[in-house]
């Protein structure tokens, strides 16, 4: 599973634009990962930019800038999005995630309020869990973004945590077989896996604030995690519930 994170995950800080700290995590096979969806992301990168090697960034596309410059031109930037969406909908994989509205989240628990990380990492792993139960895995791994030495512990110490003590569901024994790690990355050109990522968690995020839906949620929405028929609680937890 690939982690990536959108907003802040501070609880002293709540930008009232975007109240929220979302987790998300794309569940998907690691050979999957390098023959299909690695070459297919180069593949387009090169035909749009000429460069196969340039790293998606969710704010990069937003903001057109670190080499998406061109994204400026309107015309331009709907044809590469409807090529990357296209892409999205085809490739296989499931989403988890947790949101957590800061806000309300403050106000319920006040001092007592967990931090939104360790929080929405708890559910994350939760459910991952429950899909590698259910499709009879053990022995698998979590990636995430390396975000430098504060956020890294932050993250560090809640796995930590986790495997200590298990999740509400989950208990400990069963969290370490199956996940057999947890891997911090800088996303680097080739990174597919935390390129994907990346472009899951924010349309998660506009979802939960209320935001215009856009094409990317309803592909994103169409691969949250399922039961029965349901994603809400099963791939996607928004909190306090």
């Amino acid at each position: 599973m690939y982690l990536d994170e959108s907003g802040d995950h501070s609880l002293r800080v709540v930008d009232p634009a975007y109240p929220v700290f979302v987790l998300a995590g794309v569940v998907i096979d690691a050979a999957y990962v390098r023959h299909v969806v690695r070459p297919e992301l180069e593949e387009l990168k090169r035909a749009f930019f000429t460069d196969g090697r340039i790293v998606l960034h969710t704010s990069d596309l937003i903001r057109n800038r670190n080499g998406f410059e061109r994204m400026k031109d309107p015309a331009f930037r709907g044809r590469f999005l409807e090529a990357l969406n296209a892409a999205m909908r085809r490739w296989s994989f499931t989403v988890v995630a947790c949101a957590v509205r800061k806000d309300h989240h403050a106000r319920k628990y006040g001092t007592a309020a967990i931090d939104p990380y360790m929080l929405s990492l708890e559910v994350v792993a939760e459910r991952f869990c429950y899909e590698l139960r259910q499709r009879g895995i053990v022995g698998a791994d979590i990636i995430a973004e390396a975000r430098g030495r504060p956020l890294d512990r932050i993250l560090e110490r809640s796995w930590q945590d986790l495997l200590v003590n298990g999740t509400r569901y989950v208990g400990r024994r069963e969290l370490s077989d199956r996940v057999r790690r947890l891997e911090l990355r800088t996303k680097t050109a080739g990174d597919a896996g935390l390129e994907l990522a990346d472009l899951v968690v924010s349309p998660i995020g506009r979802h939960v604030i209320g935001k215009p839906p856009r094409e990317d949620w309803a592909i994103v929405s169409e691969k949250l995690r399922r039961r029965d028929g349901s994603w809400y609680g099963a791939g996607l937890v928004v909190l306090p519930g």
